[in-house]
């Protein structure tokens, strides 16, 4: 009798043990989500679609010749309806932000019929990573939801620091957007990891981007690329904008293009340029760059900046532009005199949280056991887009919510504001994917294979 009890119990064991072993494969063979507020975030998915920073074998640093992520495929989420995310932060409607955050990490961990869950989710969203990520960790861990999720703002500052102690020390700059900056995310970050390594505090310096991001991703408040003129809708830096105010002093140092409407004057009836307005992603980067380096100089920062952190994913799509306007900035000389030498070193390095998120990503797949051993599925990319069943829902011309819709509704209403669909021609334009094709070869190659 014992025998057989002994027998059965190990038939059980052996049972339980292939059970666990079954979920945990199943688990394996998921996507990893990557999310953000809008295309910015494909930079994050570049990296890790190229990186080769690792053996495959063994998980040990080292390249092997074969991406470290080649077994894997993945689900995208632009969240393009709510963004710019940068601008909650302004409106006071952080819990409105948070909200929508959620509602998208729930999107990533469901299945349905044209998508499965997530067994990792990558925060490709400096903003969403500086006021959700510890809130999404502490929900999940209370939840019991085993899905690690990655931000992108830890990944940044190692790499800075990182510079710093190979080059030597410098202001770090974080450029960012207006709602990242508001967080102090960056500057806390930096500090306390200069703190563990015993490092003195550290010259930090943020400059909130506002219009940049959204002007990659072409929102319409603050890019249109066939306005001839200037409008009242337009939400950017302006010399009547009271926060992002374009100061007429400082046209030699912006240096704006002034071609093909990428400057907009709005004039009197004598033909007088009453405003000003930008129209054009590069003179977003003018406008921003020249304003932080001003910023040192009103607050006397002595020490050089030889880092600037891209603290928004759209920012690498204009790493070359944000790299020549530095160094023109370098020579600019006003009344004979170079006028930022004092601000910028001849190099500043520019850094770009993905290849060290990405770096963070395949660690923690390596550690946790979740590498897929399955086939290799197809990468899906999906986009949220206004909900226009809902009757209360306020449109732009281009269909997409209007600024005052968008940031006046209220959290805790429990509406679906938006739909997910997968990209298509529609609703992500022509020009945008020519610039994944440029700048992100892969991550395009896969956005292709589902394009209609």
């Amino acid at each position: 009798m014992k025998i057989r009890i002994l027998a059965f119990f190990l038939l059980l064991t052996t049972s339980l043990i292939t059970i666990a072993q079954n979920v945990n494969n199943t688990k394996k063979a998921l996507p990893i989500g990557v999310f953000d507020s809008g295309t910015g975030g494909l930079t994050v998915l570049e990296a890790m679609l190229s990186l080769d920073a690792y053996n495959n074998a063994t998980g040990l640093p080292g390249a092997d010749g074969k991406p470290d992520f080649s077994s894997e495929f993945f689900e995208y989420l632009a969240d393009q309806a709510n963004m710019p995310y940068g601008n909650y932060a302004a409106e006071k409607k952080t819990d409105l932000l948070k909200e929508h955050i959620f509602k998208n990490m729930q999107y990533l961990l469901q299945g349905n019929s044209n998508k499965q869950s997530a067994k990792m989710i990558v925060l490709a969203c400096n903003t969403a990573t500086a006021y959700a990520l510890s809130d999404i960790k502490s929900k999940f861990k209370a939840d019991n939801v085993q899905v690690p999720v990655i931000g992108v703002i830890d990944a940044g500052s190692k790499a800075a620091l990182a510079y710093q102690a190979k080059a030597g020390t410098g202001t770090i700059g974080v450029f960012a957007t207006a709602g990242t900056v508001a967080s102090e995310g960056y500057p806390r970050t930096l500090q306390a990891m200069a703190k563990e390594k015993g490092l003195s505090v550290l010259s930090v310096v943020s400059q909130g981007g506002a219009g940049l991001a959204e002007s990659i991703d072409r929102d319409w408040s603050y890019f249109v690329d066939t306005l001839t003129q200037a409008r009242k809708e337009y939400k950017g830096p302006s010399m009547k904008n009271p926060i992002y105010i374009i100061d007429t002093t400082l046209l030699s140092a912006y240096q704006f293009d002034k071609s093909n409407n990428k400057l907009l004057c709005e004039y009197d009836d004598k033909g007088s340029c009453l405003d000003l307005q930008l129209n054009d992603p590069a003179n977003y980067v003018r406008y921003h760059l020249v304003t932080l380096l001003e910023k040192m100089l009103q607050q006397n920062i002595k020490t050089p900046m030889n880092t600037l952190i891209l603290g928004c994913t759209h920012y690498p799509y204009m790493r070359d532009t944000i790299a020549k306007v530095l160094n023109e900035l370098y020579d600019y000389k006003k009344d004979g005199q170079y006028r930022y030498r004092t601000c910028i070193k001849q190099h500043v390095e520019l850094i770009d949280p993905s290849v060290e998120t990405a770096k963070e990503a395949y660690l923690a797949m390596r550690n946790l056991q979740l590498t897929n051993n399955a086939a290799v599925q197809p990468n899906r990319f999906f986009i949220t887009i206004p909900n226009s069943q809902l009757a209360e829902a306020q449109l732009q011309p281009d269909g997409w919510f209007t600024y005052g819709y968008k940031y006046g509704r209220v959290a805790g209403e429990k509406k679906d504001y938006v739909n997910f669909v997968p990209f298509d021609h529609k609703n992500i334009s022509d020009a945008s994917y020519e610039r994944f094709k440029l700048v992100l070869p892969n991550a395009y190659k896969e956005i292709a294979k589902t394009l209609k």
